[in-house]
């Protein structure tokens, strides 16, 4: 399908940049454009020139070369000249002019009561405003998009003048009328309808721009679609103010895999998944792992039942093949765990249990039993590999501990020392080794990689990513089961290990012993 016939809009940039605590550099939204360009979107909205100078500046350098790109068109967001103004002293027009784009975007009242309350002039005037400014923006050789503000909520208030401002649009020259839910307060059986209604009484390609006020925003879009618009808007991962805007990835995915609707350039919908989560990394946003199609957790399995059913057939517990997003499937094993669970998550990591099943039996039924006290090995495949391994006995330690000790001074000048020894049993040598850190488990990480460092100079690439603690329900105050999550490095590959105990130093060694462990599991490269 192409983009003449279906236009896939991304305002992430411009409506998207609106959300709490997202604040885009210059560099940021030229990044973001491309990753865009990349999924395979039609049109990127990049802001608001004249308005924003980060925006001004953005269409600036895009204009300049320095944002190159191969599938998107590159639009200005703007509003209509001003009441009373003519168009052509108008700075905002002007400068939407400046930012030398193909495509502009305009915003315009469609609900009676934002005209005169609002702007506080007449309906008449506002339809001119409308009509005036893409005129004069066409007579400049822009294709001009209309955004009608508040249309659905205006819609149910005058069935009329929205439509109106739709017809003005369409006799100035402009290509898209583009109904908001601004409010998003909308449900789709009921915006559905009104869609289908416009449909019928007026000219112009018909776009649909939600809200996610209601849950709703991606079901509205689509919805709309089915009513018969051809130009849908959202941003990555759904981004927005409030509760934010259609997901246009989960639209695209909906669009694509449910419609049939072929909106994306050939090879582009593979790229959904990873484009999300660089565009979250870009957001300073933690990636939402449940997002629909793109999450980490969007094809993951946690149920014996399931996994049972997915050793027989993949097909038969996920809605699609996650390959097609460019995500894929993980299975989690918990104390849900069953024989299949097993059997499935020892094949994703590579790990050989066929004809092995009192191996299988034994793995299961640890996992049951140390989940029940509190481990937890959905986020520590690395733990659960070590004890695969173990359970097969196709891993020897490749060190051997005997003990290790952790003293916390408090000086007089109120300075915090820790200080670790371990003493170890590696390469034939028994090693003591004594290390200083900013807190114990920094002293315990320090001392245990001196110890081994002379039979494991691979260590030294090592490095603690993450580090996370967790107070188990159960037993209070400081008498509490405690789970720590430790998140290791060697700048090839990621691994988390698990350690679980009543006392936080010996859950903390409990994680990084493993660590440790693994990443010299077969000294893999």
């Amino acid at each position: 399908m192409l983009t003449d016939e279906f236009h896939v809009f991304d305002t992430t940039l411009r409506d998207g940049a609106q959300r709490e605590g997202i604040s885009y550099s210059v560099a940021d939204k030229i990044a973001v454009a491309r990753l865009l360009d990349q999924v395979g979107v039609g049109f990127i909205e990049g802001g608001w020139p004249g308005a924003l100078p980060k925006d001004t500046e953005f269409f600036a350098r895009a204009a300049d070369g320095e944002l190159e790109l191969a599938n998107a068109t590159l639009a200005a967001f703007g509003a209509t000249r001003k009441a009373g103004v003519a168009v052509q002293d108008d700075p905002q027009v002007k400068a939407l002019l400046d930012a030398r784009t193909e495509v502009v975007v305009l915003v315009a009242k469609s609900d009676v009561r934002h005209v005169r309350r609002a702007l506080r002039t007449t309906l008449e005037e506002n339809l001119a405003m409308v009509g005036d400014t893409i005129a004069y923006l066409r007579e400049h050789g822009r294709r001009v998009f209309l955004d009608c503000e508040h249309f659905f909520d205006g819609y149910r208030v005058d069935a009329d003048y929205g439509v109106r401002v739709l017809d003005a649009a369409a006799s100035a020259g402009a290509e898209v009328g583009v109904l908001c839910d601004t409010n998003g307060g909308s449900l789709p059986a009921g915006l559905g309808e009104i869609v289908a209604a416009v449909r019928q009484r007026v000219g112009i390609r018909l776009g649909i721009h939600a809200h996610n006020d209601t849950g709703c925003a991606v079901a509205n879009t689509l919805a709309a679609v089915g009513a018969g618009v051809t130009h849908v808007q959202g941003t990555a991962n759904g981004y927005g103010e409030r509760a934010g805007n259609a997901n246009l990835f989960t639209v695209v995915g909906g669009l694509v895999t449910k419609l049939g609707l072929d909106v994306l350039p050939d090879g582009c919908l593979a790229e959904l998944s990873r484009v999300s989560r660089a565009i979250a990394e870009i957001a300073n946003l933690v990636p939402d792992a449940h997002a629909p199609y793109v999450g980490a957790a969007a094809f993951t399995h946690k149920a014996g039942l399931h996994a049972s059913a997915i050793k027989v057939d993949r097909e038969m517990y996920n809605h699609m093949d996650p390959a097609v997003v460019g995500n894929d499937q993980r299975i989690l094993v918990t104390e849900m765990a069953g024989r299949a669970s097993v059997e499935l998550k020892s094949a994703e990591l590579g790990v050989d249990v066929s004809g092995r099943p009192d191996v299988v039996s034994k793995v299961v039924e640890h996992v049951k039993v140390h989940e029940a006290s509190g481990w937890s090995y959905e986020a520590a495949d690395a733990s659960f590999e070590l004890l695969l391994r173990d359970q097969l006995g196709e891993f020897i330690d490749p060190f051997h501990v005997e003990s290790y000790r952790v003293i916390t001074d408090r000086r007089e000048d109120g300075e915090l020392v820790s200080e670790a020894t371990v003493k170890v049993r590696a390469a034939g040598r028994r090693v003591i080794s004594t290390e200083e850190g900013n807190g114990p488990v920094n002293a315990l990480d320090r001392a245990l990689r001196g110890a081994l460092a002379e039979a494991f100079p691979r260590l030294a690439e090592f490095k603690l990513t993450d580090y996370k603690v967790r107070i188990l329900p159960g037993n209070p105050g400081t008498d509490a089961i405690t789970r720590v999550l430790v998140g290791t490095s060697d700048g090839r590959r990621e691994w988390t290990t698990v350690g679980v105990h009543a006392n936080v130093i010996e859950a903390s060694w409990l994680a990084l012993h493993d660590a440790v462990r693994y990443g010299l599991l077969g000294q893999r490269a």
